[in-house]
């Protein structure tokens, strides 16, 4: 391992003077490139340890896609009740726009609890025609879309109609469709709606009669499903009713996904941030599954961890790092998009803290859904990364002015990474925003391109960092704990 780099150096300092340093050996077997040409702009700070010399390659074969509106954010209904989603909602709106063009999701437990209630002044237990009329309203502002959940299990096929006719009328084109119950694969076990007696099939004729119901008043209203908690129920559950219910009855398959539980023992910054083998197989599944119905696939609710999320973990900058590797694996595994949990000011999961429907912070989650959405949407573009023993993944894709944005994510705690990119194309520009936050626990402090999100959504990051390509390749500085957007012309 090589020797710290001396403090009083800059960054540009360091890289100017990198090979009359390294001939004289103090930094010797640090793995410097002799050809690299520091960045214009603001100097990050000098590196602490040891850097390695690694090298990306990114390949003309295609191995997926962003699509727009892949993303999105998922709140419990019951929020809907707490004078939220309205168009005076300035800040959130703001935020919302910040990520481009998503998709708001709305369920969670709460939707199986939350009954249609048009002429009451309305709890947090009902839902009524002011509330809908609101995130009308909310949605206009935004530009985004919704999909809306209705109660499966403690309410009636009429009441669920009632409901839904009057969301089309008052939602109109920003309504993306219907999702009818939450995680309907749990309401048999212990504390559950229908408790040890609860079957798939029980699940089929109950489901079956509120879309027959909500079809009579709304015959052309999109309804999805079945918004499975369980990663062990997609073949079982998921899968099975696509099966069922096919194409002719269902716009989009739902399967909800959590790193693990957020009461237990190994929630973990470190396992977050960690090869998530259980993704992959999942993702998998739901891929191949989906492609034989026919029916394209949405994670419609996710986060790290489940049960509001691990606190100091779920709230901390190691869930900007995570979010980002999870993004990218759920486009590589054909998912259409992701709906992220949240709401609330807990210290668990949320990309957007609230209270009492107004906005307090961005946390440190919606960083990480923020490199990625300046990534753009387009296709994704085989990557292979040699980078020694750094913790590190890379992504790449090509947008739709042709352009190419290379994502690289620099998990380990100690190595810094200068990284030579190879491309198939001459480089004419290449630009470099950097994501950086204090340490994997910190709750605070994270950064793109040294600005901080306000919580009304303001945003002045510095002027991207300028590369120097030459011809095919760009080389650039990734240190450890960051991220880095490289974006080429």
């Amino acid at each position: 391992m090589c020797s710290n780099v001396r403090p009083v150096l800059t960054r540009r300092r360091l890289f100017q003077g990198a090979a009359s340093l390294a001939a004289s050996g103090v930094l010797s077997g640090c793995g410097y490139h002799a050809n690299y040409t520091p960045p214009s702009g603001p100097p990050l700070p000098t590196p602490s340890g040891p850097i390695v010399e690694g090298s990306l390659t990114v390949t003309t074969a295609s191995t997926g896609n962003i699509p727009s509106r892949f993303m999105g954010l998922s709140y419990e209904k019951e929020t809907m009740s707490y004078s939220y989603f309205h168009a005076s909602n300035h800040n959130l709106i703001a935020l919302f726009r910040r990520l481009g063009n998503g998709v708001l999701r709305i369920g969670g437990g709460s939707v199986d609890q939350v009954l249609w209630t048009p002429n009451a002044n309305g709890t947090h237990s009902q839902v009524t025609a002011s509330n809908i009329r609101a995130l009308a309203g909310f949605l206009q502002s935004t530009g985004w879309p919704c999909l809306y959940g209705v109660n499966l299990a403690t309410s009636t096929p009429a009441l669920a109609a009632a409901e839904v006719a009057f969301a089309v009328s008052a939602l109109g084109s920003n309504l993306l469709g219907i999702e009818i119950g939450n995680e309907s694969d749990e309401y048999g076990v212990a504390g559950g709606f229908f408790a040890g007696n609860w079957t798939f099939q029980d699940f089929l004729t109950r489901w079956d009669s509120f879309r027959s119901a909500i079809i009579e008043v709304a015959p052309n209203v999109p309804i999805t499903g079945p918004a499975t908690a369980g990663g062990n129920h997609i073949s079982t559950w998921t899968l099975a009713f696509g099966q069922a219910a096919t194409p002719s009855e269902i716009t989009l398959l739902t399967q909800h996904y959590y790193r693990a539980s957020g009461g237990i023992p190994t929630s973990t910054a470190s396992f977050l941030i960690s090869p998530d083998t259980q993704l992959t197989g999942e993702l998998t599944t739901l891929n191949l599954g989906a492609q034989q119905l026919g029916i394209p696939y949405r994670i419609g609710e996710c986060n790290s961890f489940s049960n509001g999320g691990a606190a100091g973990v779920s709230n901390s900058y190691a869930s900007s790092l995570w979010v980002i590797d999870f993004l990218f694996s759920a486009a590589l595994g054909g998912s259409t998009g992701v709906n992220m949990h949240g709401g609330g000011n807990g210290q668990g999961y949320t990309p957007i803290a609230d209270d009492s429907g107004g906005v307090i912070e961005a946390r440190p989650e919606y960083y990480g859904l923020l490199l990625f959405t300046l990534a753009g949407p387009g296709t994704l573009l085989e990557t292979q990364l040699s980078a020694g023993t750094v913790d590190a993944t890379a992504y790449a894709v090509r947008t739709a002015s042709a352009g190419l944005s290379v994502i690289l994510v620099n998990k380990d705690t100690i190595q810094n990474l200068i990284l030579t990119i190879r491309t198939n194309q001459i480089i004419q520009t290449a630009t470099l925003i950097t994501m950086t936050g204090p340490s994997l626990a910190a709750t605070s402090g994270v950064t793109i391109q040294g600005a901080t999100v306000e919580k009304d959504g303001s945003f002045a990051p510095a002027s991207p960092d300028t590369l120097t390509p030459s011809g095919t390749q760009v080389t650039c500085y990734i240190p450890a704990l960051s991220a880095g957007l490289i974006s080429i012309t």
